[in-house]
């Protein structure tokens, strides 16, 4: 087990190095002009050259890729061009935000598909079966902030069952000290359950949200790999011989997972997309809304900063996931 963990950790650090070197490339050969966004289009040619000499812009590109490296080996992301902040702050602060939100929203979606995947495989055909497969289709054919306005309209604004999409917290009430970034775990950890329960209700429509984006392909996986291992040899032979049900519902569940946990995986690095829309329409302050900030500023370091920490995340899940799926079935190792 050792040798395989070591093993997909040296693959994932590979591809984050090689994702964040394709970034740092691939914005600089954009045609865009960060240095007349940041001073105006307007600006003399003596403020142009000076702000390009200070953004580091008047070297080679081979120069500031060195550079960046550099740095990037000793832990250091650089400074916002925007607000001269050290990118590594700003995404400490806006990372917490975005994982809290789609976390709560996987776990919820997790908790919902699983069974009603595993009770539509039992009878497929049903009523549940048919409404399953119409919700699936319907859910998926929107965009996130499609789903995320709707929402709003149905359950803030015409039943009043959802708070003003205006942030983490109601306007007027002092958030807890930033201790995780994470609004629910710093309210409990100070005591402040005022706190916590406004939180709780400013996030719980976002958490819904994105769980009812990514419920349906959850919810037909389990379906489809529940059917299969219900109708193979070694589930038949199992009740033949006349085990336990209980027994045979652990196998059955036990060999229906690993198709189940691979789209989990995918399905967290769709949330990480999806929670820049969603950000941006319940006002969360999150990672999602400081990578749309970076690119409307053409802020470099600020983008480069994002998409690494984004690919160091979802390689960690996915390192996380392949350990489960090794314990699992032990075949995936070899």
């Amino acid at each position: 087990m050792g040798r395989y963990v070591l093993k997909r950790a040296g693959v994932g650090l590979l591809q984050a190095l090689g994702i964040t070197i394709v970034v740092f490339f691939v914005i600089r050969a954009l045609p865009a002009d960060p240095v007349a966004r940041l001073v105006g289009f307007n600006s003399s040619p003596e403020v142009y050259k000076q702000a390009q000499a200070s953004l580091g812009l008047d070297a080679s590109v081979w120069s500031q890729f060195v550079t960046y490296m550099s740095g990037l080996f000793r832990g250091d992301l650089g400074v916002s061009w925007v607000t001269g902040s050290p990118i590594l702050e700003e995404i400490r602060s806006a990372l917490p935000i975005t994982l809290q939100l789609i976390t709560l929203s996987f776990a919820l979606a997790l908790l919902v598909s699983v069974p009603v995947g595993i009770a539509t495989a039992k009878r497929p055909g049903g009523k549940l079966d048919k409404g399953v497969f119409g919700y699936g289709l319907f859910a998926g054919a929107q965009p996130e902030f499609w789903w995320g306005l709707l929402f709003i309209f149905f359950f803030y604004y015409s039943w009043g069952l959802a708070p003003a999409p205006l942030g983490q917290y109601a306007p007027g009430l002092d958030p807890p000290p930033q201790i995780t970034g994470m609004s629910l775990v710093d309210s409990l950890i100070t005591g402040n359950f005022t706190a916590f329960i406004d939180a709780a209700w400013h996030l719980w429509l976002p958490v819904m949200t994105l769980a009812f984006i990514v419920s349906g392909p959850i919810i037909k996986m389990t379906r489809q790999s529940m059917s299969r291992v219900l109708g193979s040899e070694f589930i038949l032979y199992q009740q033949a011989s006349g085990l336990p049900s209980g027994q045979i519902a652990r196998s059955t569940i036990r060999a229906s997972l690993p198709p189940v946990l691979t789209l989990a995986g995918i399905l967290f690095g769709f949330l990480l997309g999806g929670a820049v829309l969603i950000e941006q329409v319940f006002a969360f302050n999150g990672l999602g809304s400081y990578s749309v900030r970076a690119v409307l500023n053409l802020d470099y370091p600020a983008i480069q900063g994002t998409v690494l920490i984004i690919t160091v995340v979802s390689l960690v899940v996915y390192l996380v996931l392949d350990l489960l799926l090794a314990v699992i079935d032990p075949r995936v190792k070899n």
